[in-house]
């Protein structure tokens, strides 16, 4: 039996996945901040028999304490992790910092992702073929990141804080995966297309419209399961692989390249250092 850790997994992509393993009889840990989607989760796993392999953890993934609580938390119930899933995210209009002084998007969609995946490189280093599947929207190209101004202070939007927040991710694999490193842990980035999930947000009219109309035009969650499962079970054998829409992207462009990783990871970890002595 693996031990699958998903974030997001209480709605769209992540509540789908969540599911199906646990009808698969694995152990399935869901963090997310809404309670009552939480209890709906384990609602539905006592309904099915699966009461005892479903986990839920309350979180708010925007802060950096609460990554390090949940973190604390997995370590001392689950000694080994086999996947992690990360699908958290929350689309904002309108620019949001939160109580650590992070504009809302970078902590949740970026900085949160990279807190996860290293703090559970020991428990991932025990299981065999572990992975950690990023859903993103790789490939993109790093032209974009606003390297003076990640909290996007001057000229706030809420699709080019999405946009970047992808941009960060693919260079968060690129670090993740160096050799270097050492990690046994396969590291993944994804963009399953346009997919009806709730596609959670605060949103302004104009994009509460765009939002719909993508909507009608994304593909059902139960279309866009399959393949991540299929890759979750199954991982690639070099230490990054990206996929769109199901076909790999070669990983000779921009959007990978190795110094701006290596400058993302250290800018990242001086501003925890600096922000919150991480």
């Amino acid at each position: 039996m693996r031990t699958i850790v998903i974030t997001g997994g209480t709605s769209g992509i992540g509540q789908a996945l969540a599911h199906h393993y646990l009808e698969r009889g694995e152990e399935v840990v869901v963090l997310s901040s809404d309670p009552v989607k939480g209890e709906a989760f384990l609602d539905r796993a006592r309904r099915t028999g699966a009461a005892d392999r479903a986990h839920y953890l309350e979180a708010d993934l925007s802060l950096v304490s609460e990554n390090q609580r949940v973190l604390k938390e997995i370590a001392a119930r689950f000694p080994v992790v086999h996947a992690l899933v990360l699908c958290a995210r929350y689309f904002r209009s309108h620019r949001t910092v939160t109580p650590e002084g992070f504009e809302h998007n970078f902590a949740l969609y970026y900085l949160s992702r990279y807190l996860l995946g290293y703090g559970l490189v020991e428990q991932m280093d025990k299981a065999e073929q572990p992975v950690i599947m990023n859903i993103a929207g790789p490939g993109a190209g790093a032209a974009g990141i606003q390297w003076h101004d990640f909290g996007l202070e001057h000229g706030y939007d809420g699709w080019s804080a999405m946009f970047q927040g992808g941009r960060l991710n693919d260079l968060l694999g690129v670090s993740f995966a160096d050799p270097a490193r050492g990690h046994r842990a396969r590291y993944v980035l994804l963009f399953p297309g346009g997919t009806r999930t709730g596609f959670a947000g605060d949103f302004d009219p104009v994009t509460a419209f765009q939002v719909e109309q993508m909507k009608l035009a994304a593909q059902p969650v139960e279309h866009a399961v399959p393949p991540i499962v299929h890759i979750i079970d199954s991982p690639p054998r070099e230490p990054l692989s990206a996929f769109v829409e199901g076909m790999p992207l070669s990983l000779h462009r921009p959007a990978f390249d190795r110094g701006a990783a290596a400058r993302l990871d250290a800018v990242t970890r001086k501003l925890l250092s600096d922000r919150l002595g991480v």
